[in-house]
């Protein structure tokens, strides 16, 4: 382990490097507090979602252990090696602590103890015991947002480590701090997506799926040297992440998607046709483009990807009516039956009846033709009696004046009164008198 020192800084001795504040494992002068990512070919600033601050410390932590219990001014002195351990209080917890606990809570010395704590993380990822380097890792991310000199390139360097519990330990370290920093971990980056070991690339693709989340230039700058690369693996785990970027990362992002939707390898299109239903969302414009190439493909995946974007289309735009038409009389059954479904959106009427009956010529498909014949079909002329009702007007209602309500009818039945029926029930001799 000491070989790296040496490498970096020959013929001085980390004494004299940690007095003259240098960064043992860079060999780096001091940089701000502040992290800025700045792209490496325009040196301008990455811009992001939101500052270093944001990022959630709870994420960046060890695990919970007993480096929680250790009191703030032991956790030098303890992480320097210059006792064998502490025992915690009871009233504090109770346990007893080690040099690993104390390097585990290195970052909540206080502000003032920074830069002896910094001074001693550095010794501990370049330490000969591993379980100092892995417990050293594994506070590397939470003290890289208070004070990240020389951290990165130690990251780097234990990366390669030969022990594989600190090899493990960099690469679940790599996967906190590279989207907090994508400038810092550009070029380890580089390096682990290209590594011929499989695990420990599908950490770094996954490790630059959540840089790019956050950095989504920083994301691009990856994903634009991937996607020209020979190698197959590379293009299609590159293509993968084109759905983070999809939504915000404008012209760059749009340009990736569509080099991707014209690679020769199936899966990379496939891959890349998933981010037409995001950009039907959020740039339907730019979506129309690519899902009227996408259409033609050869790939059944990049057909059904383009199927469910095209119905987030508007189906009032020129553009998309002719597409929609066109794939009407495509080979592929699902995106012609999509698109047959849809013709009654797009169209009406006599255009309607006649774009169905040109298609039912050349359609062989007996359930698409049902669904042809009913749209070629006038129901008002040729529709069944029942059918034709329903486009005739209802009759308006008539109410009949107010004295023929009033009036007998003809052929009803004369209503006796009360006089009528005294009279009915008296005798002829009373009549008569």
């Amino acid at each position: 382990m000491k070989e790296t020192l040496d490498a970096c800084l020959p013929g001085k001795s980390k004494k004299t490097l940690h007095s003259r504040r240098v960064a043992v494992c860079a060999g780096r002068g001091n940089m701000a507090r502040d992290y800025v990512a700045h792209n490496p070919r325009t040196g301008k600033a990455i811009s992001r979602r939101g500052p270093v601050a944001d990022v959630d410390i709870r994420g960046m932590l060890p695990v919970d252990g007993m480096w929680m219990r250790i009191p703030v001014h032991e956790i030098l002195p303890l992480a320097r090696g210059a006792s064998d351990g502490l025992q915690i209080p009871r009233s504090q917890g109770g346990g007893f602590a080690r040099r690993v606990d104390a390097l585990h809570a290195l970052h909540r010395v206080m502000q003032s103890q920074i830069e002896d704590a910094h001074g001693v993380l550095l010794d501990a990822l370049d330490d000969d015991e591993g379980d100092n380097r892995v417990a050293a890792l594994g506070v590397l991310p939470a003290f890289a947002l208070k004070r990240h000199d020389g951290l990165l390139q130690c990251l780097s360097d234990r990366l390669l480590d030969e022990d594989p519990r600190v090899e493990k330990a960099a690469r679940d370290c790599l996967l906190k701090v590279a989207p907090v920093f994508p400038s810092g971990c550009e070029e380890i980056l580089r390096r682990e997506l290209r590594d011929q070991q499989q695990d420990r690339r599908a950490n770094a693709f996954e490790a630059l799926r959540r840089t790019a989340a956050g950095w989504p230039e920083a994301g691009c700058l990856h994903l634009d040297e991937l996607i020209r690369e020979e190698d197959r693996d590379l293009r299609r785990r590159g293509s993968k992440i084109l759905r983070t970027i999809a939504s915000n990362a404008g012209a760059t992002g749009w340009d990736l998607i569509g080099w991707s939707l014209e690679d020769e390898d199936a899966i990379v299109r496939r891959n890349a046709s998933n981010t037409l239903i995001t950009l039907a969302n959020n740039e339907p414009a730019i979506a129309t483009i690519f899902i009227e190439g996408a259409m033609l493909d050869e790939d059944d995946g990049v057909r059904k990807s383009v199927i469910r974007a095209l119905k987030k289309l508007d189906m009032q735009n020129p553009r998309v009516n002719k597409m929609v038409i066109d794939g009407a009389r495509s080979r592929d059954y699902n995106l012609r039956k999509a698109c047959i479904e849809h013709l009654s959106i797009i169209m009406s009427g006599g255009a309607l009846r006649d774009a169905a009956s040109e298609l039912l010529k050349q359609e062989t498909r007996s359930d698409l033709q049902k669904k042809l014949r009913a749209l070629s079909r006038d129901v008002e002329m040729e529709g069944t009696e029942d059918e034709k009702n329903r486009f005739l007007a209802p009759l308006e209602r008539v109410d009949p004046p107010s004295d023929e309500i009033d009036a007998p009818r003809s052929g009803d039945s004369y209503t006796k009164g009360e006089h009528d029926k005294q009279q009915s029930g008296r005798p002829h001799s009373e009549d008569r008198a």
